[in-house]
């Protein structure tokens, strides 16, 4: 998890969700919800993670260990395949001990195309009694790993529903985007459509991608703010210069939270053009959450994960990865129709928080963690998780 006092440190996807169970789990250990929990947790920034990270795990190792030699733990629930991997040198004591294990998977955790890793994840899969996957697409990628069907049980991410507001007045929440980005020239008029991307800067997200062959095609009225950085930020540098759309597509690197806030409430579509790319997978899309948390829907391709957070019409729509006509015509329609913007906004941000609040989410890890402790095994399905298969042209690595 990030530092103390450090939140832009080391907070993508999974650190957030793993900030945000960790919180709702203290919550009903403090409540008395018949749960004791503790929690083993590394705070570092990005730059030593990798370092800290050997000693870190060496740490949990032993004091897992000792709570299973003591009886002190029924469950051990890992926040992802990295530090699920002690499941296997512990896998005796544990299971010598009835000590049941579980592991969220996220995506990149168990696809990451590096192979003395491909080759110990099935060996994970084996040491652990649940994988509980945050979508279908990183189900479908477990399983092609090794995990079986009666381990594997999906529970989608979450958001925190007090976050983010949605905004009473987008003219104004647009002017203050200006004001706390302190950006020049200063954000597009209300009457101009802003389209936002918020992530890290890698080849999958498809910022590149989108920058080149989307924006050129749009009216010159249509804007683009990207928020994060990584190592694609100097190619989509290249194209914004290449197409020359400077102003119109601005590079807003790391911000706040609050200015990641002002950014979502200011904006009129969230952007979220993925691209397929081998060994590199969104397994979910919290973000999406967060912009359709502030009323903002969003565009996305129909890609792996982010098909479990975008429901047709109701948080914003999906169109296929990579097909630049497709987006043109799906963010045409509400820069031809502006009026169809405030009632999109409100449909986003009601149906994310009646799915995805975080206390029906920490209930539904809960349930399947009580489930296994009883019966030694997942349930095959839980409430809040999506039940329908994947349509087949889904894409895996």
């Amino acid at each position: 998890m990030p530092p103390a006092g450090r939140p832009l440190d080391n907070l993508g996807g999974m650190q957030r969700v793993a900030l945000k169970l960790h919180e709702a789990l203290g919550e009903r250990a403090d409540d008395g919800a018949s749960l004791e929990y503790e929690a083993l947790v590394l705070r570092s920034s990005w730059r030593w993670v990798h370092v800290r990270t050997p000693f870190f795990l060496l740490r949990v190792l032993w004091r897992l260990f000792w709570a299973a030699r003591r009886n002190t733990v029924d469950v051990v629930l890992f926040s992802s395949m990295v530090t699920a991997a002690l499941a296997v040198p512990l896998r005796g004591v544990l299971r010598r001990h009835g000590v049941r294990t579980a592991a969220i998977v996220h995506g990149l955790d168990v696809t990451t195309p590096f192979p003395p890793y491909q080759w110990f994840v099935p060996r994970v899969f084996d040491a652990l009694d649940a994988v509980l996957p945050v979508s279908r697409a990183t189900k479908q990628a477990c399983r092609e790993r090794g995990a079986h069907e009666e381990q594997v049980c999906v529970v989608p991410n979450g958001i925190d529903v007090d976050r983010f507001q949605r905004p009473q007045d987008r003219t104004d929440a647009r002017v203050r985007l200006g004001q706390g980005l302190n950006v020049s020239p200063l954000p597009p008029p209300p009457d101009a459509l802003l389209l936002c991307s918020v992530g890290r800067h890698v080849k999958r997200k498809g910022f590149q991608w989108f920058v080149d062959t989307v924006m050129p095609r749009l009216p010159e009225n249509v804007h683009y703010w990207i928020a994060g950085d990584g190592p694609h930020t100097e190619a989509i540098r290249d194209v914004v210069e290449a197409h020359q759309l400077h102003p119109r597509v601005r590079l807003l690197g790391r911000i706040s939270n609050d200015n990641l806030a002002r950014l979502y409430r200011g904006s009129d579509l969230f952007i979220m053009p993925n691209v397929p790319v081998q060994g590199d997978m969104e397994g979910f899309g919290v973000v999406l959450l967060e912009a359709a948390q502030c009323g903002t829907p969003a565009i996305a391709a129909r890609l792996e994960g982010i098909q479990d957070v975008i429901a047709e019409g109701k948080n914003g729509h999906l169109v296929e990865p990579e097909n630049a006509e497709a987006f043109v015509t799906a963010i045409r329609r509400y820069y031809d129709h502006p009026e169809q913007l405030a009632p999109a906004a409100r449909r986003a941000a009601t149906y994310t928080a009646g799915r995805f609040g975080w206390a029906s989410v920490a209930n539904t890890y809960l349930s399947a963690l009580r489930t296994l402790d009883e019966d030694g095994r997942p349930p095959a399905q839980v409430e809040n998780a999506p039940s329908e298969p994947l349509p087949s042209q889904v894409s895996t690595a």
